[in-house]
């Protein structure tokens, strides 16, 4: 791949990135917050360990692309300081974005390195940006599998909801 290709694709995939911000900040915004330590079963994480997870994580693999490395694994624990989705929503809405824009400000060859992600996948630079964009989608739905069940309504993703019909 080239660098100018690196670049393409990278272009492509922040945009859609910042495109999912506002369906990402929906969800978080729909979690019951006194319900944020539903799980739906014992092996899954709870609502608020998934709000974490989506904002610290989204966050550490656009900041590793941008630095050329991963550093240790995200805490999403409490320590992360995100005790709430309303805490979630004011961190995502700022880092996501700050994070997004290093990575856009980086040379085109920078895409094209080839990074390690702490020994379980080694790709270039640009393809984690694909793997940030599916994990985010990926906890996000499962997120908003959660919300009727604590008592939430499920808000427009890519489209009216049952929730948001029943409301009209």
């Amino acid at each position: 791949m080239t660098p100018a290709d690196a670049r393409t694709i990278a272009t492509f995939l922040l945009s859609t990135m910042e495109s999912e911000i506002p369906q990402t900040v929906a969800v978080f915004k729909a979690v019951p917050a006194d319900r944020a330590d539903y799980r739906p079963d014992g092996l899954s994480k709870t609502a608020m360990g998934l709000v974490r997870h989506l904002t610290v994580e989204d966050e550490w693999i656009l900041n590793a692309v941008a630095d050329g490395r991963f550093v240790a694994w995200a805490d999403d624990s409490e320590a992360c300081g995100l005790m709430s989705p309303a805490d979630a929503v004011a961190a995502y809405e700022k880092r996501i974005p700050a994070a997004i824009e290093r990575v856009k400000a980086l040379p085109d060859e920078a895409l094209t390195r080839e990074i390690d992600m702490l020994g379980a996948i080694q790709a270039p630079a640009v393809a984690f940006l694909s793997i940030a964009l599916r994990h985010s989608c990926h906890h996000r739905g499962q997120l908003s599998s959660y919300l009727r069940a604590m008592g939430g309504k499920v808000p427009s993703i890519y489209g009216p909801t049952a929730d948001m019909v029943a409301q009209a």
